[in-house]
């Protein structure tokens, strides 16, 4: 079967601020000279990352794994508390996974339509459909993360910035990688614990309409989210460092006093600008948290003791995942 991912990730995002929106600041050559500052150092090796939250009712428990992304692209995790407690759990659940099933002969139907919507309308370029400033500061951040790749001139400006940031993130010595939850998996093989993907399918009637919604979605939308993408890596490069950092060494003050705004809000919201698709986007949202719930309601029944992953947000947000177990009357413990 031919499967659509949707990433989880941003699919729990919401919709950007209008903070994302407004004009990049000023040239970095009209602002006053500041001192320079110390290259953040990223740390390498087996990292213990951040303590364990805890969800429990009676004396069942469930114990989450507060996943992290970027993180440095030269250390591995590894909790000697994680690997005691997955050896001791009957059931361990992976981060929900949204995805879309199509079947093969659909796949080979609307490989056209997907190959199109990454490429600007009327054959245009980047130079062609964003404002002159904002195609100078591509054009340099470009030169310093992609180099020599005349194809991506091409790309609506939402895949462009999906690309720079990629590559702006390994350039700096990080990963996006989920190193985290492959581990899990692998400790929870090695003591021959279950494990439980938490896959939820989005049904979607008409795919070929979706893709015509996209391709038709408005031009702002997907400048925005480049122009969001270039505000990020411009300002926050070195405090992304900072963070990963505090990750691996289970720094969670660290985490919380670095803030940041995250462009993917930006450009999901871009995705789903078309009303057609900003409904199907909220729904996907709203199944994937009700779905993980209730696997994690599940296991907490059946089991003893049970070893769930999840992204950082959802455990720290006043309307995240974890809140929803709160708000149903479990006790849930932060790590110290």
């Amino acid at each position: 079967m031919f499967r659509f991912r949707l990433s989880c990730a941003v699919l729990g995002l919401s919709l950007a601020s209008a903070a994302l929106a407004q004009d990049p600041p000023a040239a970095v050559a009209a602002a006053p000279a500041e001192a320079p500052v110390m290259e953040t150092v990223l740390v390498t090796g087996e990292q213990p990352g951040p303590g364990l939250w805890k969800v429990s009712k009676g004396d069942h428990v469930l114990w989450i794994l507060g996943t992290w992304s970027p993180l440095p692209a030269g250390m591995t995790w590894r909790s000697k508390e994680a690997d005691e407690l997955i050896a001791q759990s009957q059931e361990v659940l992976t981060t929900p996974r949204p995805s879309v099933e199509l079947g093969f002969f659909r796949r080979l139907t609307l490989l056209p339509s997907l190959i199109g919507v990454r490429k600007n309308a009327d054959g245009d370029k980047l130079e062609d459909v964003l404002p002159p400033d904002l195609y100078a500061r591509w054009q340099v951040l470009k030169e310093r993360y992609i180099g020599r790749d005349r194809g991506i001139e091409r790309q609506r400006p939402m895949f462009a910035a999906r690309e720079l940031y990629r590559k702006a993130i390994v350039k700096s010595g990080l990963s996006l990688k989920n190193d985290a939850q492959s581990l899990v998996r692998e400790i929870a093989r090695q003591h021959a614990v279950k494990v439980t993907e938490v896959n939820v399918e989005i049904e979607i009637d008409d795919p070929r309409q979706a893709i015509r919604e996209f391709r038709n979605s408005p031009r702002e939308a997907d400048v925005a989210c480049l122009r969001a993408t270039m505000d990020r890596l411009d300002t926050d490069l070195a405090a992304m460092k900072q963070r990963a950092n505090a990750w691996a060494a289970g720094d969670l003050d660290g985490l919380r006093s670095l803030p940041y705004v995250d462009q993917n809000a930006t450009c999901i919201g871009g995705v789903a600008s078309a009303p057609g698709l900003r409904e199907r986007v909220a729904a996907a949202q709203a199944r994937v948290a009700e779905e993980w719930t209730r696997a994690a309601e599940g296991a907490l029944v059946r089991n003893a003791s049970t070893f769930a992953v999840l992204p950082m947000d959802e455990l720290t947000k006043s309307d995240g995942w974890l809140a929803r177990l709160r708000d149903k009357g479990y006790a849930v413990e932060a790590p110290e």
